[in-house]
């Protein structure tokens, strides 16, 4: 990998770090490029819209994380219910690991605060729910759950796991996800038989 690349990929890995830790408002582009060590000016050579750009970077990277994320889970189980309830899991010990600090809160920094100052970085917002939505409801479809019923159960889902991510990092502590993973797993499970209602 070229210099170049290097300078690149460390202000972007720099720049998320400390957006998820720390907030998009309290994170400077000054403090940016002196913890990625990147040449002077450098940053605005790679990224000439600044901050903003930068941040819709660290979104789409994250979400093509979560979707690898939830493809490999969803083939390494064989229904979505075991998969999920393993996805959690496996968030709950990684967020733990991290120290609770620095671990993709997405919906702290991104989904919260960017959408509050801006359209482009709220419309992005959406559309990584919407997707992480449609993965599930994907494997729920292939499994035979009809469309709608499969949309709404991918809503619940993801709700129920911002929430339990919010709770967790807020008391550092991942028992709020290691119990929502169980509820999570029961939802889908039965979901068929939830009544929906207009």
């Amino acid at each position: 990998m070229s210099e170049k690349s290097n300078a690149r990929d460390n202000i972007i890995s720099t720049a998320a770090r400390l957006f998820f830790s720390q907030g998009y408002h309290a994170t400077g582009l000054s403090q940016i490029v002196k913890e990625s060590q990147a040449p002077k000016g450098s940053l605005y050579h790679y990224f000439p819209n600044g901050k903003e750009e930068l941040a819709s970077i660290c979104i789409q990277q994250t979400n093509e994380l979560i979707l690898q994320k939830f493809e490999d889970t969803f083939a390494a189980h064989k229904s979505a219910a075991d998969g999920i309830h393993q996805f959690v899991q496996d968030m709950a010990h990684e967020t733990e690991a991290a120290g609770f600090t620095g671990f993709l809160p997405f919906s702290f920094w991104a989904a919260v605060e960017t959408s509050c100052i801006s359209q482009n970085l709220r419309k992005m917002c959406q559309g990584v729910f919407a997707d992480w939505q449609r993965v599930i409801a994907r494997q729920l479809i292939h499994e035979g759950m009809e469309t709608a019923k499969a949309e709404d159960t991918g809503l619940l889902i993801i709700s129920l796991l911002e929430g339990a991510l919010i709770i967790s990092l807020t008391n550092q502590d991942k028992q709020p996800l290691l119990t929502a993973s169980n509820y999570m797993a029961a939802v889908t499970k039965h979901a068929k038989e939830i009544q929906s209602h207009p």
